[in-house]
């Protein structure tokens, strides 16, 4: 239902309101500028290459982000109405009744399962990654498979359940428009036990990480100063964009969980309005911004390996001395 107000005590909220707006927009234009930073990049390592189901992933990711920045936007644009009138027809009644649906419901469910489907792709790049790192151990496969499928499972049953007490409501006050998202019973709850659960699984793919390049650096004095030299800076790639994305990974949660605190949920203030902002800017870089640049660093690297010497060499030292599958470079 839609709520319509001259009163002029609302004017505050229009304030607030529309410096909101300028956050989600701003958080729009990082994606989009990333694209634009990245475009040769993606056309060289990505549509020029052989396509696999990493370059379908990193496709995914990077095109759905400027629509998600778009659609997330149009909740806050005081120009823009998100309520339709629609006609119910009556069992008793011949005549129909008119009724006013906030279209702000459906953004929130759209948003909120496109936030889970670039989590599980998200997930996907670090198995790949993970499995090359650990060359192609088909137990760490099965292990990481099985918790990524209970993770993103628990998750999306979660999100399911939580949607349903999520409910936006139109302002329009002043003939400006306001689109109010309301947490009702243990919404926010749930919304913490996503993050929660995501948060896991990160922390244990960058302890995975981390405890595999430590191995195979101590593993690295008994081989040549070439390949030695070879294998440290794969797994200098490696690291250094895992450790990126998780730390912007961890910015995220931190602030989704004090934006979801009681304190802030229903404050209305510019420290408020200013923190959700930054979450939105945080979680458009983590997702469509980072997430794609997981692949792209390592097709990077690649090319540079096999312009910088003979091709067959290049692709036998990433063999990790013995047989460690090039997957990495060919499908990450």
């Amino acid at each position: 239902m839609a709520v319509v107000s001259n009163d002029p005590s609302w004017w505050p909220l229009i304030s607030l309101n529309m410096f909101q707006s300028y956050w989600f927009v701003a958080a729009g234009a990082v994606v989009v500028y990333d694209w634009v930073l990245t475009l040769g990049q993606e056309i060289e390592l990505i549509w020029r290459q052989c396509w696999s189901l990493m370059t379908v992933l990193y496709l995914v990711m990077r095109y759905i982000g400027i629509p998600y920045s778009v659609i997330y936007s149009l909740e806050d644009m005081p120009m823009v109405s998100l309520t339709d009138a629609v006609s119910i027809p009556q069992l008793y009644n011949s005549y129909p009744t008119n009724t006013l649906i906030c279209r702000g419901n459906i953004i929130n469910y759209a948003v909120t399962w496109t936030n889970v489907a670039v989590a599980a792709m998200l997930g996907i790049i670090m198995i790949a990654r993970l499995h090359a790192m650990y060359q192609g151990s088909r137990i760490m496969l099965i292990l990481l498979v099985i918790i990524f499928l209970a993770v993103n499972i628990a998750c999306g049953i979660i999100s399911g359940i939580a949607i349903k007490d999520i409910v936006a409501e139109e302002l329009i006050v002043s003939g400006t428009y306001m689109c109010d998202t309301v947490f009702e019973g243990n919404a926010s709850l749930l919304v913490s036990m996503v993050w929660i659960l995501n948060t896991v699984w990160e922390v244990l793919a960058l302890c995975l990480s981390v405890w595999i390049a430590v191995k195979h650096f101590r593993d690295l004095r008994r081989l040549g100063p070439s390949t030695r030299s070879t294998i440290e800076d794969y797994f200098k790639v490696l690291i250094k964009s895992h450790v990126l994305y998780f730390a912007c990974f961890t910015g995220v949660t931190c602030l989704h969980l004090v934006y979801l605190s009681p304190e802030l949920a229903n404050s209305n203030s510019v420290g408020e309005v200013t923190l959700g902002g930054a979450l939105q800017i945080s979680m458009g870089v983590q997702m469509f911004v980072l997430g794609p640049r997981l692949i792209l660093s390592i097709r990077e690297y690649h090319t540079k390996l096999v312009a910088n010497s003979d091709a067959e060499t290049s692709m036998n030292s990433i063999v990790f001395q013995e047989r460690v599958h090039v997957s990495t470079s060919s499908t990450v």
